[in-house]
């Protein structure tokens, strides 16, 4: 019989390598189907940061899987209910996965900025949110964070929402304004940035 700590990493690889797959077909048939952009576009820092913080997350996230015990020096006590937790995280994010990429369609991209025949996609959970992909991403790693009770990976995922909110998220939008203009402008007014808006009275949204 399976203790915890091992059913927590079954639950791991599956949601890691569901992710994985699922964000591989789809980025794979986009650049079969159309435009690829280089990552050496953008700028320094974008690059340089997502060398910083994706190299030890994947790689922390790989050991988690293939020898937990290397990474015993990162956890920390947390109750089982929250390592439960974050296995709903983790498998939801692989259903939320299929749905981002099957909503982007050609249009995913490995950088934040805009191919030549990008549309603008207002569908899926679109409707919603204007960068689901970031949030599944977020929802992965901390959902992983919590299973394995690491405060390495739970740390990251942190520095990651950071990262999203203040570097990429502003450029990536700014370039969207660029190409779709009030129709993009608009879609910033209904929808949040990686979560629902919430209306309050009067029609105000927060």
């Amino acid at each position: 019989m399976l203790d915890g700590t091992e059913m927590f990493r079954i639950i791991t690889a599956s949601c890691f390598v569901g992710t994985m797959a699922i964000s591989t077909f789809y980025r794979r048939r986009a650049r079969a189907e159309g435009e690829t952009i280089p990552r050496r576009r953008e700028s320094t820092l974008l690059i340089a940061g997502r060398a910083v913080v994706a190299l030890p997350l994947f790689g922390s996230v790989i050991l988690y899987i293939a020898a937990p015990q290397v990474m015993a020096w990162a956890a920390f006590s947390i109750p089982n209910w929250v390592r439960g937790v974050g296995a709903v995280l983790g498998l939801a994010s692989v259903p939320m996965a299929y749905w981002v990429f099957s909503s982007l369609g050609p249009n995913v991209s490995e950088t934040v900025l805009t191919k030549e025949e990008h549309v603008l996609v207002t569908g899926g959970p679109y409707r919603w949110v204007r960068h689901p992909l970031y949030l599944t991403g977020l929802m992965l790693f901390a959902g992983i964070g919590l299973m394995n009770s690491s405060w390495f990976v739970v740390g990251l995922s942190v520095v990651t929402l950071v990262g999203i909110l203040t570097l990429v998220i502003p450029r990536e939008e700014a370039h969207l304004v660029a190409r779709f203009g009030d129709r993009y402008r608009d879609l910033v007014r209904r929808t949040g940035r990686l979560l629902p808006r919430i209306e309050r009275r009067g029609g105000r949204a927060v």
